[in-house]
C-alpha cells in the first residue's frame, strides 16, 4: 500500500503524483517540474487522450506518475526544483545519496542538479575525509575534473586503500591507475628528498641561512638536524606523496 510523503509534497492542491519504488506518493506541481525540468515540461506538454481511452491510473482525480528512483533519491530530486522559499536544498555531503542523485539529474535533463553535485564532490570537507570515494564515484560518473581533483587528494593518504564501499563502481583497471598514479608521484619526490642541490641554490646567500646549513661546515650539527628531517620527510612522502604531509609534520 502506497504512502504519503511529507511536506511539502503532500499538498491539496497538488496538480500531479509521482510514485516511487518504494511507494511513496509525491503530491507535486507540474509548473515547478516544468521550470526546472525539461523532460517534465515535455512530458506534461504531451496531449491527453479522452476520459476512459486511456490505461493512465488516476488517484483523487490526479494522474498517478510511476517513476524508478527510491523516495529518498526523489525527496532530494523535488527539493532542487521546488522554489526555496517551499524546500531547502538537499544536503549532499553523503557520498551514498550522490551517484543516485546524479543519475536522476541526468535521466531528467536537470543541469541544476548535476551542477550541485559537481560541487559536492569538490567539497574540501568531502575531500579530505573521503577521497578515494569521491574519486569512484566521479570516475563512474564520467566526470574528468571531480576524478582529477578527487585523486590528488588520495594522495594525502596511503597508497593501498582500505576497503571502501564504491569500489564496485570503478574497474581493476581505473583503480590501478590510480595506484600508479600515487606511485609515480611518490618515486618523482624522491630526488628532490635526496639531492639538497635546490635547496642550497635558493639560498644564495649563505650568511643568511647558517641555521640550516651552519658556518659553512656541511658536517655541522645543524646541516645534520635538516638532512635527519629530510630522511624522515622522504619516508613519509614515500606513503603520502602530498604538500599536506609536509605541513601535517611542520605543525607537530
Amino acid at each position: 500500500m502506497a504512502t504519503c510523503a511529507s511536506t511539502p509534497f503532500d499538498h491539496a492542491q497538488a496538480d500531479v503524483i509521482l510514485r516511487t519504488a518504494d511507494g511513496v506518493e509525491f503530491r507535486v506541481f507540474k509548473l515547478f517540474l516544468s521550470l526546472a525540468s525539461p523532460f517534465f515540461e515535455t512530458l506534461f506538454s504531451l496531449p491527453q487522450a479522452p476520459d476512459g481511452a486511456t490505461d493512465q491510473e488516476m488517484k483523487d482525480g490526479l494522474a498517478v506518475i510511476a517513476v524508478s528512483e527510491d523516495s529518498k533519491t526523489l525527496d532530494s530530486f523535488l527539493r532542487f526544483c521546488y522554489p526555496s522559499t517551499l524546500a531547502d536544498d538537499p544536503s549532499l555531503e553523503n557520498l551514498t545519496d550522490v551517484l543516485s542523485m546524479l543519475a536522476a539529474a541526468r535521466k531528467y535533463s536537470l543541469d541544476l542538479i548535476e551542477k550541485k553535485v559537481c560541487q559536492a564532490l569538490a567539497n574540501p570537507k568531502v575531500l579530505e575525509t573521503e577521497p578515494i570515494r569521491c574519486f569512484a564515484v566521479a570516475c563512474n560518473a564520467r566526470l574528468t575534473h571531480e576524478t582529477i581533483t578527487a585523486a590528488r587528494y588520495t594522495l594525502r593518504q596511503p597508497l593501498i586503500p582500505a576497503q571502501f564501499s564504491e569500489i564496485g563502481l570503478i574497474t581493476a583497471s581505473e583503480l590501478l591507475a590510480l595506484l600508479t598514479y600515487h606511485k609515480n608521484c611518490s618515486i618523482a619526490v624522491q630526488p628532490l628528498m635526496k639531492d639538497l642541490k635546490w635547496l642550497k641554490d635558493h639560498y644564495t646567500n649563505r650568511k643568511k641561512c647558517t641555521w640550516l646549513f651552519g658556518p659553512y661546515d656541511n658536517d655541522s650539527c645543524r646541516f645534520k638536524w635538516w638532512a635527519a628531517y629530510m630522511r624522515e620527510l622522504s619516508e613519509l612522502l614515500m606513503n603520502r606523496p602530498s604538500g599536506e604531509t609536509i605541513k601535517l609534520e611542520m605543525d607537530f
